[in-house]
């Protein structure tokens, strides 16, 4: 059986080589073959390292942590809270919306594909990369996490002054991989249904997000485009 490529791209691809070495790596490759052919699994093969192909590591401002693709048909492309177009947009990011509107005004967006926030340097990475259809978490614990760590580690690591967007405890337990003196890290409740109201409306992070890296002299994020 052949073992599926997994090609990362050539600006991530040096930082990154260490990983695809280890033997976790290669068994991530095995279970992802054997799975795509014979169940449905999310993103496509092709998107699988969309947040990668989007956002060069050395044009990280912003990184928002998410935990694993979504796992309904066609909803997944990628990038973190984010879904295809056409799809009607879920929970968590119509709360996302919500309090962009609110933080810093204009009109709540219509498509959930947030692209346009990873061409503009917004890193929508999830801890898991891939998910089985309708079966949330299905693939938490087959090695993308400690893959996903050390992206967390580089982009520390290799950047300076970048905002680390930690909401949930899930998202908050990767602190500990960030250089705090080199990057500001805001921390809220996640912006799901069941805690948004316990401290993510109001957060106004995206507001604070643009006031640090003007401070910097960074060109600040454009969050309704």
């Amino acid at each position: 059986m052949p073992v599926m490529i997994l090609d990362l791209p050539a600006a991530w691809k040096t930082h990154l080589a260490a990983e695809t070495k280890k033997p976790y790596w290669q068994d991530l490759k095995r279970a992802l073959s054997i799975g795509y052919r014979k169940r449905s699994i999310f993103p496509a093969p092709a998107n699988i390292f969309a947040a990668l192909e989007q956002t060069d590591l050395h044009a990280v401002k912003v990184v928002i942590l998410g935990q694993d693709p979504y796992h309904g048909d066609n909803q997944a492309n990628g990038l973190s809270f984010s879904v295809q177009d056409g799809q009607k947009i879920p929970p968590s990011l119509r709360n996302m919306y919500k309090e962009l509107a609110t933080d810093i005004g204009g009109t709540v967006p219509e498509s959930g594909n947030l692209v346009h926030w990873a061409q503009q340097g917004v890193l929508l990475l999830n801890s898991t990369l891939t998910v089985e259809a309708h079966e949330a978490g299905s693939h938490q614990g087959w090695g993308w996490e400690m893959f996903t760590d050390e992206i967390i580690r580089v982009v520390s690591k290799e950047q300076e002054h970048v905002v680390f967007l930690l909401w949930g405890k899930y998202a908050q337990a990767k602190e500990a991989f960030i250089d705090e003196s080199k990057h500001l890290i805001l921390k809220a409740a996640h912006p799901s249904p069941l805690s948004a109201h316990r401290g993510f409306f109001g957060c106004k992070h995206f507001s604070k997000t643009n006031e640090y890296l003007l401070e910097k002299l960074i060109l600040p994020i454009n969050w309704n485009t």
